[in-house]
């Protein structure tokens, strides 16, 4: 039977040694010139000019990520009333009031992917863990939803150190077991993060600021 996962990015499911944990949020800045979305469930980075951004492709370029998006703040300039809203769309907010961007930025953070093809069967999946991946399509979302469309490139699962995700397990789910289709739901936590200790990669090397 094919999986009922379909794309939704990376989802928090706990951090590395604990109990499951969901909370742990930073709030941040996102510029009002920002005309990229920013979809929940996606990778985000640190700008030079103290904002965040999105990476520049599905790899992440060479700056640090600094975690996942999942939600911001903003005052309409059409209404002028406070909105919360799962995606940034990219326009909208009163330029003189802050737009405020919450990311799960903990290095230890553990998220949930889903794969974008074939894991073959449970015995191929589990040779993944330990290895590292790429996400199959980095910076797409659904204006819906607000919800990243990311997935993890299966074709890029290697043991290459500067890919985006470090593959800790396969989460038990009899919904999406089936390894012959694609929505496995796999466990990662996230490479050359900024927060870590090899993470000093400056931001704001991108062209995708929006400032």
């Amino acid at each position: 039977m094919a999986n009922v996962n379909g794309s939704f990015g990376l989802r928090p499911l706990g951090v590395v040694g604990q109990a499951p944990s969901n909370q742990g949020m930073t709030e941040y800045r996102i510029a009002s010139g920002l005309a990229s979305s920013i979809f929940q469930g996606q990778l985000v980075i640190p700008l030079s000019t103290g904002f965040i951004g999105v990476t520049a492709n599905a790899a992440g370029g060479t700056v640090g990520i600094l975690g996942v998006f999942w939600g911001c703040e903003y005052t309409s300039s059409v209404t002028g009333k406070l909105v919360w809203s799962n995606y940034w769309p990219g326009s909208g907010a009163d330029s003189s009031q802050p737009i405020k961007a919450f990311v799960y930025d903990n290095p230890a953070q553990l998220f949930v992917i889903t794969s974008d093809a074939t894991l073959t069967n449970e015995a191929t999946a589990r040779g993944h863990v330990f290895a590292n991946a790429n996400l199959s399509t980095g910076v797409t979302g659904t204006d819906a939803t607000g919800m990243s469309l990311g997935r993890l490139a299966v074709s890029t699962v290697n043991v290459t150190a500067n890919l985006n995700f470090r593959i800790m397990g396969i989460q038990e789910d009899p919904a999406n077991a089936d390894f012959t289709a694609a929505g496995i739901p796999v466990i990662v936590r996230l490479n050359n993060h900024y927060n870590s200790s090899n993470g000093g990669i400056a931001g704001g090397t991108v062209s995708t600021t929006g400032v």
